[in-house]
C-alpha cells in the first residue's frame, strides 16, 4: 500500500515522503490517525497544495516540544504512595499517575507521552522515566517515590 506521510513518523519517514507500508498498518493506524493519506494522483495534488501549511504545523509542534523539554530538564517529580516496611508499594505507579502528578505540578504531560522502560514502578526510591514529547525529542525525568507517613 503506497501512502504519503502527512506528519513525521518514527522509523518510516518525514512529511511528504511516499512510502510503501503493509496494508494493515496503513488501514488501521496511519490513515485513521491522520498521519498519512493514500498515494493517489488527486491526493498527491491536494498534499502539494497543503505542503507549506503542514510543514509550518510540524515546526510549531517541534518548537513546542523543545520548550517543554527545556522546562522539564532539571525537574524532579516527587510522588508519595502507600508502602510496606521494606519499601515495596501497595500497588504500583504507572503512566497515568506520573502524567497526573506532572500536570498537578505545572508541567502538561499526556499519559501517552510517558514511557516506563522497566515497567510500572513498584518500589520506593529514585527512578528514571522517559517522556516522549515528539518524534525527535525524548526527555529523561527523575521520579522520586516516597512512602506516605
Amino acid at each position: 500500500m503506497d501512502v504519503i506521510l502527512l506528519t513525521k513518523v518514527a522509523n518510516l519517514g518525514n512529511i511528504g515522503d511516499r512510502v510503501t507500508v503493509k496494508s494493515g498498518y496503513g488501514r488501521n493506524f496511519l490513515l485513521p490517525s491522520g498521519k498519512a493519506t493514500l498515494a493517489t494522483a488527486a491526493n498527491i495534488a491536494k498534499f502539494e497544495a497543503r505542503r507549506a501549511e503542514l510543514e509550518k504545523l510540524a515546526r510549531d509542534q517541534f518548537a513546542d516540544a523543545e520548550s517543554r523539554a527545556a522546562a522539564l530538564k532539571d525537574f524532579t517529580l516527587r510522588i508519595t504512595a502507600k508502602a510496606g516496611s521494606e519499601g515495596k508499594l501497595f500497588g504500583s505507579i504507572g503512566t497515568t499517575d506520573i502524567a497526573e502528578a506532572c500536570s498537578a505540578q505545572g508541567h502538561k504531560v499526556a499519559r501517552s507521552e510517558v514511557r516506563l522502560p522497566n515497567g510500572p514502578i513498584r518500589m520506593v526510591g529514585d527512578h528514571q522515566v522517559v517522556l516522549h514529547l515528539h518524534t525527535d525529542i525524548d526527555v529523561q525525568l527523575a521520579v522520586t517515590v516516597a512512602a506516605e507517613e
